[in-house]
C-alpha cells in the first residue's frame, strides 16, 4: 500500500479554525502570504451541505494509451485501486486529470469504499462518474462534471503521493485542502496553522462587519474594521469569555 507523506499536522484550534473558515477568508490570509494561485476553480460539488478538511492525498492520471490501459485490469496493481485502499482518516484524494471531460475518473462504488476507510473527501479537474448517486454518499466530493465512461478510456493512472497539478493549482502531499460550498482552496503545509487560525479571525470580524451593514451603517471604518468594530468585536469577546 502506499504510504501518505504528512508534512505537518495541524493543531486542535487549527482544525477547528478549518471548519469554521471559509475559503474566500483562506484565500485572503493566502494573498496576504504572498501565495496567488491556490483556488481551484470551476469545480462543483456534490454535497454542498458538507465541509470538506484534509492533507492531501495525491494520484496523477496521464493520458491512456492502449498498451497500458484496457477496460479490464488488476486491482492488486493498478495505481488507481491502490489509492482507494490506502487513504487514511482525514485524507483527501486529489486526482490530477488534466481537466479532461471525456472519461470518468472514478464512480460512486469508489467513493464510497474512500468514505467507509475515512477518507476527507475526493477532488478532481476531471469529471466523476454516476453522479446522481454522489447524494447519498457521506463524503464531499470536487469535480468538474459528469461523464459515464470510465476512467481507462481516457485516462491512465500512474503516480501516488507526487506533486500534482489540479484545476491549475500546484498540490503537494500533505498539503491541507478546504473545501465548502463555494469550491476548494489548497493551504501549502509550511502555512496551514498559521493562515487558518488567521482566516478563522477574520471570519469573526467580517460576520460583525456584515451585522453592521445590515443594521444600515457604511462600509467606511466597517469593512475593512476600523477601531469602533474593533473595540466592539473585543467587547463581545470578553462578555463571551
Amino acid at each position: 500500500m502506499a504510504s501518505a507523506i504528512r508534512p505537518v499536522t495541524l493543531t486542535d484550534a487549527a482544525w477547528l479554525a478549518a471548519q469554521r473558515a471559509g475559503t474566500a477568508a483562506i484565500s485572503t490570509q493566502l494573498l496576504k502570504r504572498g501565495f496567488r494561485d491556490t483556488f481551484l476553480a470551476g469545480l462543483q460539488t456534490t454535497r454542498p451541505d458538507l465541509r470538506m478538511v484534509g492533507y492531501a492525498f495525491t494520484l496523477r492520471y496521464a493520458p491512456a494509451r492502449e498498451d497500458v490501459s484496457s477496460v479490464d485490469f488488476d486491482n492488486r496493481t493498478n495505481v488507481q485501486r491502490i489509492a482507494v485502499e490506502s487513504i487514511g482518516p482525514q485524507e483527501v484524494l486529489v486526482i490530477d486529470a488534466r481537466g479532461e471531460r471525456g472519461a470518468a475518473t472514478l464512480g460512486n462504488i469508489l467513493a464510497t469504499r474512500i468514505q467507509r476507510r475515512g477518507g476527507a473527501g475526493i477532488v478532481t479537474d476531471g469529471a466523476m462518474r454516476d453522479t446522481s448517486l454522489f447524494g447519498d454518499i457521506d463524503i464531499p466530493t470536487y469535480h468538474v462534471g459528469t461523464h459515464q465512461t470510465q476512467s481507462t478510456a481516457r485516462h491512465y493512472a500512474a503516480d501516488l503521493n507526487v506533486p500534482i497539478g489540479c484545476a491549475g493549482v500546484l498540490v503537494m502531499p500533505g498539503d491541507v485542502l478546504v473545501g465548502d460550498a463555494d469550491g476548494v482552496v489548497v493551504i501549502p503545509s509550511q502555512v496551514a496553522e498559521e493562515v487558518l487560525l488567521a482566516a478563522a479571525e477574520q471570519e469573526a470580524r467580517e460576520e460583525l462587519s456584515l451585522e453592521f451593514v445590515q443594521a444600515g451603517e457604511s462600509i467606511l471604518d466597517i469593512y475593512p474594521p476600523g477601531p469602533a468594530l474593533q473595540a466592539e468585536l473585543a467587547r463581545r469577546r470578553t462578555t463571551a469569555q
